[in-house]
């Protein structure tokens, strides 16, 4: 065994090990979806925007998701609202003003570049937010390494980029 320990795991830590890899299949399977209807929102955001004005289209699309919250707050468990107001960290509340600049910059991002290349940078730049994010331990995430692999990785995001569009 070349000084290498063997260890065994119980039936119940295989359960734990099978209910991690169901999180991670359904996160997965999440993400693609969040994805599709991210792409899909902002052709939708950009058709609505020419027809409107940016911020028309981009007011309509932040109402029309209080709509779709509040919907679902009174379906699925109508949380006390004034949590929020015992949120740490007020500035974690700017979510929704983000929200509405994320709203508008994809609008103008997908108009000017169309909606392949648009998303395809804008998913490279979530990345390499996200990952200084881990990186510093920002905004209360935990602090990750840094890793190589996930630069390069990067990098080879980039390349796809290059190669699947750019003209």
């Amino acid at each position: 065994m070349n000084g290498d320990r063997e260890y065994s795991c119980n039936s119940s830590c295989k359960g734990i090990l099978e209910h991690k890899e169901e999180q991670d299949v359904w996160g997965i399977l999440i993400a693609l979806v969040s994805g599709a209807l991210m792409s899909v929102q902002g052709v939708f955001n950009t058709e609505v925007t020419k027809q409107t004005s940016l911020w028309v289209s981009t007011g309509w699309v932040q109402f029309s998701a209080l709509l779709v919250c509040i919907g679902a707050w009174l379906f699925t468990g109508r949380e006390r609202i004034g949590e929020l107001a015992m949120v740490n960290h007020r500035y974690l509340l700017l979510g929704g003003v983000i929200g509405a600049f994320i709203t508008v910059t994809v609008i103008q991002s997908m108009s000017a570049l169309g909606p392949a290349r648009a998303a395809m940078l804008i998913v490279v730049a979530q990345l390499a937010v996200a990952y200084i994010i881990e990186l510093l331990g920002l905004f209360g995430v935990e602090k990750s390494p840094f890793e190589w692999r996930k630069v390069i990785g990067m990098g080879i995001a980039i390349a796809g980029i290059i190669i699947f569009k750019w003209e």
